[in-house]
């Protein structure tokens, strides 16, 4: 994972070079005779959570015992269910239940919850070669202190990866001479999508306009995010703590053509709570989502009408056309409740366990997520553990994860800094365009129930003036999430 070499030199390491090695040097404060019990909440459900459990489990009867360290974990649900246990814990709200030692987090919440000075340092309880392990950009993610010491400890990331119906896909391909290689990029995808809705389209000439949608994504924030990163613009710029906000008009317009147009146009669809279940309702071909969302790609199609079995391809997510190789880095981490030496030194002992290579790579094999250390990143790492552990591994999953692990050394992983707002500004990427774009295909849908061409009745939406009117109430939204005026 050399790329992640390319960052922003990481504030972290020079943090806690100057600071010093507070508790990692001293003798440990713990005592296997009166052990510190821990508590962790976070957001796995089904099979992650059974895996985390395992995992704890395992770590209480071996190395907890030996350090005197008893681990109990607790799921608060989903992440925004998580997020409002801890902002009430921290707001003393009646009823709410105290802070937990540990706590699942994103970087936007544990910049929030620093802010109000909650959070442990973690430098303090970290040499320099055991910082040294982790891969590079997701040490520098968690480092979101004023002095730029660690306070968010990596755990399990992901990227974004594109799965297809390959069952679906090879008639349609034989049928229109489209190839996987135009896939590579998100021009290409529109292009494939717009023969796709017109294939489908011509089986049915009695009924004009019924074309169906090939594509859909999930995170819209990250087509923002990652896809202006890839043309050259790091949409939100943070330096010192302080945002600026690139929003260049050329770069936006190609976000704005090949999204909002074939999403106008019925080329891209998004229906159901994630572009998985538009897969198995039969309604898109393929998606780009998050490498742990391929656990989730159906086996089958259950159609209106119809049901049947699907295979399946994985596949890079795609990039601009000559843009640079960016692809997104996401994923909760860890943080530490600022408390005592002894519990904070015995969080950390336990996050240590938990992202070791053999153990990392068991819950991911589970989850779908990525190892945080350097010596986990390969497929040999993988398939060496899976045999050691005699795991039993989804080929989904496999798949996702190997495929990611192969394109690594080709991609720069990003995530943007974390600011105050930053919340509330990822919300208008998320959904600005993407509610747009869906009311107005609703009219457009309505104009050819009435017998207009699918032309006529996109026509409107897809000027340059609807650019310009859409461009500007974007610029407007951002600078008002963000708490910039211009």
């Amino acid at each position: 994972m050399r790329k992640g070499n390319r960052f922003t030199k990481s504030l972290c390491l020079t943090a806690a070079l100057t600071l010093g090695l507070m508790g990692c040097g001293n003798k440990s404060p713990l005592d296997p005779g009166d052990p510190v019990s821990l508590t962790v909440w976070h957001y796995y459900n089904g099979s992650q959570q059974a895996a985390f459990d395992e995992l704890v489990e395992e770590f209480n009867d071996t190395v907890g015992r030996e350090k005197g360290i008893y681990v109990q974990g607790y799921s608060q649900g989903s992440v925004s269910d998580l997020e409002t246990a801890v902002r009430d814990a921290i707001n003393g709200k009646v009823g709410a239940d105290a802070m937990p030692d540990l706590f699942s987090s994103y970087a936007d919440t544990a910049y929030e919850i620093e802010q109000a000075g909650a959070l442990a340092n973690l430098s303090d309880y970290l040499t320099e070669e055991e910082r040294a392990a982790y891969v590079d950009s997701y040490m520098e993610e968690g480092c979101i202190a004023a002095d730029g010491s660690l306070r968010i400890f990596p755990t399990a990331k992901s990227t974004e990866i594109m799965m297809l119906n390959k069952t679906d896909w090879e008639p349609f391909a034989a049928a229109t001479g489209v190839s996987l290689e135009e896939l590579e990029t998100i021009e290409g995808v529109v292009a494939v999508a717009k023969a796709y809705y017109e294939w489908t389209d011509n089986q049915t000439p009695d009924v004009p306009g019924d074309g169906r949608a090939f594509y859909g994504r999930d995170a819209v924030a990250n087509y923002f995010i990652i896809g202006m990163q890839q043309l050259g613009v790091e949409i939100f710029q943070v330096e010192n703590g302080q945002l600026t906000l690139n929003m260049p008009k050329e770069q936006l317009h190609r976000l704005w053509e090949n999204y909002y147009v074939p999403m106008v146009k019925g080329y891209f669809g998004a229906y159901g709570s994630f572009r998985s279940d538009d897969v198995k309702t039969g309604e898109l071909l393929a998606y780009t989502g998050s490498t742990s969302s391929a656990m989730y790609f159906p086996s089958q199609v259950e159609a209106e009408n119809d049901s049947y079995a699907i295979d399946y391809i994985v596949m890079p997510a795609p990039i601009f056309q000559g843009g640079r190789h960016y692809a997104v880095q996401q994923g909760a981490g860890m943080v530490v409740s600022k408390s005592d030496e002894k519990h904070e030194y015995a969080a950390v002992e336990f996050l240590k366990w938990f992202t070791e290579a053999e153990n990392n790579l068991r819950f991911g094999c589970v989850a779908g997520y990525l190892p945080v250390r350097k010596d986990a990143g390969s497929a040999e790492k993988l398939d060496q553990v899976i045999a050691q552990q005699e795991l039993e591994v989804a080929p989904k999953t496999y798949d996702c994860l190997t495929a990611v692990f192969g394109e690594m050394d080709d991609m720069t992983l990003y995530t943007n800094k974390s600011f105050p707002n930053g919340s509330a500004a990822r919300k208008v990427l998320e959904y600005h365009l993407a509610d747009k774009a869906a009311a107005d295909r609703e009219a457009v849908v309505a104009a050819l129930g009435q017998g207009i061409s699918l032309e006529e009745a996109a026509a409107e939406y897809v000027t340059e003036a609807a650019f310009e009117a859409w461009y500007e109430d974007f610029c407007q939204a951002l600078e008002m999430a963000a708490g910039n005026q211009r």
